[in-house]
């Protein structure tokens, strides 16, 4: 495997679902902590790392949080019943293993639901309810469950494996979203120099998957003027997909709009003028379903000029999801040569001219 890939490997395959983000947390902060003037945190968890002291403020962030569920009821019989945490697709989630944390460690199971051998056929062709659903232990009581150390309020995250694809850019793994815009923003805050016209806030954020919360408190913390959230974006190159604008390995993707942001407008052409100079390939897609942490983040105190940038993905809120490496790649360039532009004058031309 490629040196450059182990980070993404070891992000991607941490477990933590929202307000649960503990292991994310210490690694990110052992790794910004090297390559950051300072490190500070909201009262949320999200981390706060900072590089400079002068000039305008910038804040990139990343959400550290990723889908998953919590485990609600242990049956008589040794089921588990659960909360989903974040959006899934129950049409994904059966016959799944997944990985239960508790006190004592790991506990593995599967999502189980009624044999369709005893559904009626004319019902067989409709979408499985999640809350029929239950995750499997294979133990025969809730006492034997309980003995394993399993109890209401157990993080439960898919059991997945990283895994480098016939094409040796495309990496499949759980998380991605938003595992790879944690890794991106780690990556910037470490090749910017400290000679920086402004001052950089690489943030990592919890619980984005349940309303952008951590966006919210962080964003309080720094007083952003520019504000960029890097986030995951939807890839539809495939069979049945419109793929136009969300491709894997065609460039970020400066999103026109989400559902939480119309993006500031001298910004985001400030972003694609920068990729034209620099040859970065990049795409313009629009998500009128789904929101990233730039939907809080432009709006703490005054204000800020937002954007959110998408690094696309196929087979989001699954068990398994697939990026290319070099929109990943690019937009760690893009954002980095973007920075550098965001002087006092330039960051007071897109603010008020």
């Amino acid at each position: 495997m490629k040196k450059e890939y182990e980070v993404l490997k070891e992000l991607s395959l941490l477990a933590g679902i929202p307000a649960n983000e503990k292991r994310v947390s210490q690694y990110l902060v052992s790794k910004v902590s090297e390559v950051a003037d300072d490190v500070v945190f909201d009262h949320l968890g999200s981390i706060i790392s900072i590089k400079g002291s002068t000039g305008p403020k910038v804040m990139i962030a990343g959400h550290m949080d990723e889908i998953g569920l919590m485990v609600t009821q242990i049956t008589k019989e040794g089921f588990l019943k659960f909360q989903t945490i974040g959006g899934w697709f129950s049409q994904v989630m059966l016959a799944q293993v997944w990985e239960v944390h508790t006190k004592k460690g790991i506990v593995h199971g599967v999502t189980g639901v009624k044999p369709p051998h005893i559904i009626p056929a004319d019902k067989r062709s409709i979408a499985i309810a999640i809350d029929t659903m239950y995750i499997d232990l294979g133990v025969t009581s809730k006492e034997e469950a309980e003995a394993l150390g399993v109890e209401p309020g157990n993080m439960i995250v898919p059991k997945s494996e990283f895994l480098v694809m016939g094409n040796d850019k495309f990496l499949m793994s759980k998380a991605w979203d938003n595992r790879i815009g944690c890794a991106a923003v780690l990556e910037i805050m470490k090749r910017l120099s400290n000679d920086l016209p402004n001052t950089v806030f690489g943030t990592f954020t919890v619980q984005e998957e349940v309303g952008l919360r951590g966006a919210k408190t962080s964003a309080y913390v720094v007083e952003p003027e520019i504000a960029i959230a890097i986030d995951t974006g939807l890839a539809y190159d495939v069979p049945g997909g419109e793929s136009a604008e969300q491709s894997l390995g065609k460039g970020p993707q400066i999103l026109l709009l989400d559902a939480g942001l119309v993006p500031h407008q001298a910004l985001r052409q400030l972003v694609i003028d920068t990729a034209k100079a620099e040859n970065i390939p990049y795409q313009e897609p629009f998500i009128t379903g789904g929101r990233t942490d730039a939907g809080h983040m432009h709006l703490a105190h005054h204000g800020a000029a937002a954007l959110s940038i998408g690094i696309p993905t196929r087979y989001m809120h699954s068990h398994t999801g697939i990026i290319h490496y070099d929109d990943y790649e690019n937009t760690i360039k893009l954002m980095v040569a973007v920075i550098k532009k965001l002087d006092r004058e330039t960051v007071d031309k897109l603010l008020f001219d």
